[in-house]
């Protein structure tokens, strides 16, 4: 089965593509940028982007958004978590709240548009925010730490895609294919 998936971030495509390819889905690209809504919902800037990214490319698409939501802000940046990440940064988040290891939950929520309906699919983990950042720089991955786990998701590099909040959703979203298909 083949799915296009529209991002235009190359290591989330190839993260996706690792994940959902022992499932037997082809994951084809949609390097297109669509502007986000402004919103910490991040139910209704999926809903959204979505619906946009199917008028665009015409046929069955799926998206994703994954967001940071910190106990101490009470779940903020939520959907606005890359305008946080972007205007605080790395060092200034770690420093606020990994102080005294704030507890936080990553949370990935995909949509898809077959043309009919808008399905969404959600996975979550738990886990803090890390003292200092850790690993690799590409995201909040070098502050997230899971529960369970001493290294942040930067440091766990391909370990990651065993546990993470996008591998949760991107699960649900293959069996729902399965389902589908069958």
């Amino acid at each position: 089965m083949r799915l296009r998936f529209l991002s235009s971030n190359g290591q989330k495509v190839a993260e996706v593509r690792t994940i959902l390819s022992p499932a037997g889905i082809e994951v084809v690209p949609v390097e297109r940028k669509l502007d986000e809504i402004q919103t910490h919902d991040i139910e209704q800037l999926v809903r959204d982007k979505c619906i946009r990214a199917f008028r665009l490319i015409g046929r069955p698409v799926f998206v994703e958004h994954t967001a940071l939501h910190i106990d101490a802000l009470n779940g903020f940046p939520g959907g606005l978590t890359q305008l946080f990440w972007d205007t605080v940064g790395p060092e200034r988040v770690a420093a606020l709240f990994g102080r005294d290891v704030s507890p936080a939950v990553a949370r990935t929520c995909i949509g898809y548009c077959d043309g009919c309906r808008i399905y969404h699919f959600e996975g979550t983990i738990e886990g803090a925010i890390a003292g200092t950042p850790r690993g690799d720089r590409a995201g909040w991955d070098c502050i997230f730490i899971p529960r369970g786990e001493r290294r942040t998701f930067a440091e766990m590099q391909d370990e990651k895609n065993k546990i993470s909040m996008r591998r949760r959703a991107l699960d649900s979203f293959a069996e729902f294919l399965k389902g589908e298909a069958a």
